[in-house]
């Protein structure tokens, strides 16, 4: 099961209070108060992992906790630290501080909303081994040895370990990748990922076999390499909810370059030009700023008829845009697509972008 968004809460570790004891050896009268600390709460720590996909650890065990400290003991002796409970999230994992009044809502079923996008996040993790203390745990408690003085020399205050840090928390996961494959069900999203990379996604020939994102990397000459993701195929209107694209909307809005794939000739009887049009007009609706990212086409399926004359109104339209030409099926075109994008990944500034 992929998992990319749910709400989970987090608390940190209690302190352990201090103790009250009294020094009792033999030959040592009136020993006077030795009771130690408590020892402090462990922390719950979000740590990003590049080995660690998607969240589904977080989906069967939603509340995270750390241990709590020990308690002081006689001689000074303070008490045992509680250990760290340490989660590790895969590499793209953005923390907001969730609300606690939807807490009943099932976060991880429900599409973001509109404050929620503008809200401002507590941390992006984005570098593999980066650490976040989500919850930091409570100190330990004083024992009876801090509260002697020459007026009191036989304490028996102490103080209880303070509590650990605790909340709700949404936890949204961002695909980290250079490129991203956009395009409508049964365009060859997933085809083409698998000729052009190790990745072995699910084809078949009906719609939405793609149900999560999936992230294949390719090699280029020199030691050179690339990520590219495949997300599940949008249709009109995805940016409102309708099909299972907008729940993966959020994951291009981290690459470099998107990359556009078109049914140029038309066998799901749709037009590659108003497909285009569309898929640009929801990316636009979704985040403007993604408008602004470089793209090129890829124009699949040209074994089929009806391609050659699709092409030439695609180019019509988008004279400045980068058209690639390629049947995924029969593998043609895989070595132009990859060369296209060697040169585009090292510099992307030298494409162009174009608004709808």
């Amino acid at each position: 099961m992929f998992v990319d968004r749910i709400k989970i809460f987090a608390q940190a570790g209690k302190g352990g209070r201090g103790c009250v004891s009294f020094r009792r050896e033999k030959f040592v009268p009136k020993g006077g108060p030795d009771g130690g600390d408590g020892g402090r709460g462990g922390d719950v720590i979000l740590q990003a992992d590049r080995h660690v996909d998607n969240l589904a650890n977080l989906f069967y065990e939603p509340i995270v906790k750390a241990k709590n400290g020990g308690h002081g003991k006689g001689k000074k002796m303070a008490g045992r630290a509680g250990a760290d409970n340490i989660v590790r999230v895969p590499l793209g994992t953005i923390v907001w501080q969730a609300d606690e009044e939807k807490r009943s809502t099932p976060t991880a079923q429900r599409p973001t909303s509109n404050s929620e996008q503008s809200a401002i996040p507590i941390i992006d993790l984005i570098h593999d081994g980066q650490e976040f203390v989500l919850c930091r745990g409570g100190g330990g408690g004083k024992g009876n040895v801090h509260f002697k003085s020459s007026r009191n020399r036989a304490p028996r205050q102490y103080t209880e370990g303070e509590e650990g840090e605790e909340g709700y928390f949404l936890l949204e996961l961002r695909t980290i990748a250079d490129a991203g494959l956009v395009g409508y069900p049964n365009a060859g999203k997933s085809t083409l990922l698998r000729k052009i990379s190790a990745a072995r996604p699910k084809v078949a020939a009906y719609p939405f076999t793609t149900l999560h994102p999936i992230v294949g990397v390719i090699k280029f000459p020199g030691y050179k390499r690339a990520t590219i993701a495949d997300i599940p195929g949008l249709i009109e209107g995805a940016h409102q909810g309708v099909g299972l694209g907008h729940e993966f909307l959020r994951h291009i809005t981290r690459c470099r370059i998107l990359v556009f794939v078109i049914d140029v000739a038309g066998s799901e009887g749709r037009n590659p030009v108003e497909d285009l049009q569309s898929l640009r007009r929801e990316i636009d609706l979704y985040d403007p700023t993604l408008s602004s990212c470089p793209w090129l086409v890829i124009a699949n399926k040209m074994d089929l008829p009806d391609a050659k004359k699709n092409v030439e109104a695609v180019r019509e339209r988008f004279p400045r845009i980068k058209i690639i030409l390629t049947s995924a099926a029969k593998g043609e075109g895989m070595d132009a697509l990859k060369e296209t994008l060697a040169a585009t990944m090292t510099n992307d500034r030298d494409m162009v972008s174009a608004g709808i």
